[in-house]
């Protein structure tokens, strides 16, 4: 198959869909590609590069819609190209089909297959194509990037000779793959970072980053769910008085506020009024993810940066992985060709559209002349949450004590249980065996409990308690051997010669290892 690349007609859009490393990936499949002139000068990716890749060079896009089997774009593409596309070729996109109810029947009519990259499903076996997180991922980085540069203090405190500088406050709202992404960035970069996320069951996470997660008092059972898709639930009335009367009392304290609440199709919530917009620093930076569907802050102009009265940056773009277009091009390119492997499983060039496969399916749009969308849910079952364990009840201080005495009880019923068991057997014995045997084994029974109260009452200090007690039976075994060199018997002195032998290496070999240890914590 013929893997076509346009340039992208978006003004502004400086991604490119292939890139010359995915196109020697794809000749591993079977496949040949293609793009137009000047495609990926915008990511860095000169004709030159694709030439060395072994990729055809088109100075038509007219050219190459015509000759390609498979198209593949980053924005949604325009009703002109569309008309470009014919029966039986397939185009890999992000189209937005919720959206764009007129260009999908278009799609439909031409016979196309179209493939939507933001409808992959959000399954493990998906995640290598999910281009919506690679993108989340690089707008919540350059977020933080954003507001790095329109702040004018550092991220991390600092101590110098000209006095101290404090940490940077960040807060970020919504704990998704751009929330995630920010916070990591935030705290990588040594600022005191905070996140808020409707769904409490994230403040592990959050707080597995190095981020403090903002609970609020309040308890509702939707809030532990998640709407379809990996997105947070829509929050009742009172949850949301609740979270903006939080945010109203960090405001005056934080110096930058990055918002990534966004559901696909919906207007964002507004979640930073305007009076705690007021209520901020001055000099302190807001970033909206949310700016094209109106902005957490309804004070975002889309597309814009502006300075409020009071001196507070709101930046409102909507171009954040463009921004980073050589990154943004080589994972996007990554998804799509992790896609075309799916879609060619022999590997001989040859694209296969299984409609019963659920990635395929659930991206497909349009095939063969129907409209597709919306999917069936995925045949992949989910994993059922496991149930909450209850909390223990907290013990009064008499219960506590009556519990104590309850398992001293115990322990000590347990202890006489075992000497009358013992006196037992040891009467049992001495009624069978001769007498000089039973003196020596009374010897060795005392010998027992004393070498056990010994052992175990050795402090290890240095030695890992193991060592110690091990190091302590050395010790006994080798004062038993010394006393047993005295003897008359060759063999026995032999045996007990070799008794301390052994002992003594492991003792010395545990003061040798523990002084190895104790060296790699020391300073060079």
């Amino acid at each position: 198959m013929l893997i076509g690349t346009p340039k992208e007609l978006f003004v502004g859009e400086r991604r490119v869909a292939l890139t010359p490393d995915s196109a020697r990936a794809l000749a591993k499949l079977g496949h040949d590609a293609m793009v137009e002139s000047g495609a990926g000068a915008e990511a860095g990716f000169s004709d030159a590069a694709y030439a060395d890749a072994g990729v055809t060079v088109v100075n038509s896009a007219a050219e190459l819609w015509a000759k390609a089997d498979v198209v593949t774009k980053v924005r949604p593409p325009e009703p002109a190209e569309v008309a470009q596309m014919r029966d039986g070729q397939t185009l890999i996109s992000f189209f937005n089909p919720a959206g764009n109810a007129e260009l999908l029947e278009q799609a439909r009519d031409t016979g196309a297959s179209v493939i939507a990259m933001e409808m992959v499903p959000r399954i493990s076996r998906a995640q290598k194509m999910d281009a919506l997180s690679s993108m989340a991922n690089i707008a919540g980085y350059r977020a933080v990037i954003e507001a790095g540069s329109n702040f004018g203090r550092f991220f991390t405190g600092q101590v110098t000779a000209a006095g101290k500088v404090p940490p940077a406050k960040v807060l970020v709202i919504g704990a998704g793959v751009a929330g995630l992404a920010a916070i990591g960035t935030a705290t990588s970069l040594g600022a005191i970072t905070l996140a808020f996320d409707v769904r409490p069951e994230v403040a592990e996470q959050i707080e597995s980053m190095g981020a403090e997660f903002v609970y609020l008092e309040f308890e509702e059972s939707s809030q532990n769910s998640a709407a379809t898709g990996g997105y947070a639930a829509p929050s009742s009335p009172e949850f949301r008085e609740k979270q903006l009367e939080k945010f109203r009392e960090l405001a005056p304290e934080i110096d930058i506020v990055i918002c990534t609440a966004l559901i696909p199709n919906r207007e964002a919530p507004e979640l930073w009024t305007p009076d705690m917009v007021a209520a901020m620093k001055p000099g302190s930076v807001i970033i909206d993810l949310a700016a094209e569907k109106g902005g957490n802050c309804k004070l975002t102009v889309m597309d814009e940066k502006i300075v409020t009265d009071n001196g507070v940056t709101i930046v409102g773009y909507t171009d954040f992985p463009s921004r980073m277009a050589s990154q943004a091009s080589t994972l996007y390119s990554t998804n799509i060709r992790h896609m075309l492997t799916d879609l060619t499983p022999a590997k001989d060039g040859v694209l296969v559209h299984n409609m019963e496969d659920d990635v395929i399916r659930g991206a497909t749009v349009t095939h063969k002349g129907e409209i597709t969308w919306p999917p069936p849910p995925p045949k992949v079952a989910a994993i059922a949450a496991a149930p909450k364990k209850e909390k223990p009840k907290e013990l009064t201080a008499v219960e506590k004590r009556a519990k104590e005495v309850a398992a001293f009880n115990q322990q000590t019923r347990n202890q006489v249980t075992l000497l009358a068991v013992g006196a037992v057997l040891l009467l049992g014995v001495g009624l069978v065996a001769p007498a000089s045997f039973m003196q020596h084994f009374i010897v060795f029974v005392l010998a027992v409990f004393v070498g056990f109260q010994v052992i175990w009452g050795v402090a290890h200090s240095l030695h890992t308690p193991l060592m110690a007690v091990t190091n302590a039976i050395s010790s006994i075994i080798i004062l038993g051997a010394l006393i047993q060199i005295g003897s008359g018997s060759m063999i026995v002195i032999v045996l007990a010669a070799f008794s301390v032998f052994m002992a003594g290496i492991n003792i010395f070999g545990g003061f040798l290892v523990t002084r190895r240890m104790l060296a790699m914590f020391q300073k060079s």
